[in-house]
């Protein structure tokens, strides 16, 4: 379920997942006059940068990547919570679902709630993941839905559009009496 697994990462019921030295960081700022919109990401509005650490500017945002790739069962639901030694910091990892059937490495987002730079430190935990066993099987897997986060293998972008959107309101819109 876990590659690679360490040992000495586990929990009572979890697993503290690793930061990778890759990172994604907005080039984007309130000066740039740019609008994060994230049915409009472009990937030429963030940097690559590979290092040990990375500082997260005032009010700003990294995107890092798990150490290791993640095999959820059909029976399983995981969740990724930002571990406490970090958030007494101001820094602050996204709540992240791993749902039954999805597998690859997770895309972490980390904000730094501060007013001043902040440091997080790859090949170190940044998040627990919680597994949740579920009595029965999920009717409908990550997998067989098609999630368009299976098998990720790098830093991964929204992959939100108009298009996926519009087609949800349209048949709320027609749903309605």
């Amino acid at each position: 379920m876990i590659d690679p697994f360490n040992q000495e990462r586990l929990s009572s019921y979890g697993y503290d997942m690793t930061l990778d030295r890759n990172f994604l960081i907005p080039k984007m700022n309130y000066r740039s006059g740019v609008v994060v919109d994230p049915k409009h990401v472009n990937a030429r509005d963030f940097q690559k940068y590979r290092g040990v650490h990375v500082t997260i500017p005032p009010s700003g945002f990294v995107l890092g990547k798990s150490k290791e790739y993640f095999r959820i069962p059909r029976n399983v639901l995981a969740i990724c919570l930002g571990r406490s030694s970090y958030a007494r910091c101001g820094i602050i990892t996204n709540v992240t679902p791993l749902e039954p059937d999805w597998e690859g490495f997770v895309t972490i987002e980390i904000s730094n709630t501060n007013h001043v730079p902040a440091r997080v430190y790859a090949d170190e935990g940044i998040s627990q993941v919680v597994f949740l066993n579920a009595q029965d099987v999920c009717k409908v897997s990550y997998a067989e839905k098609g999630g368009v986060y299976q098998k990720q293998t790098d830093i991964t972008l929204p992959r939100l559009s108009r298009r996926s959107s519009v087609r949800r309101a349209s048949r709320r819109t027609k749903a309605k009496p």
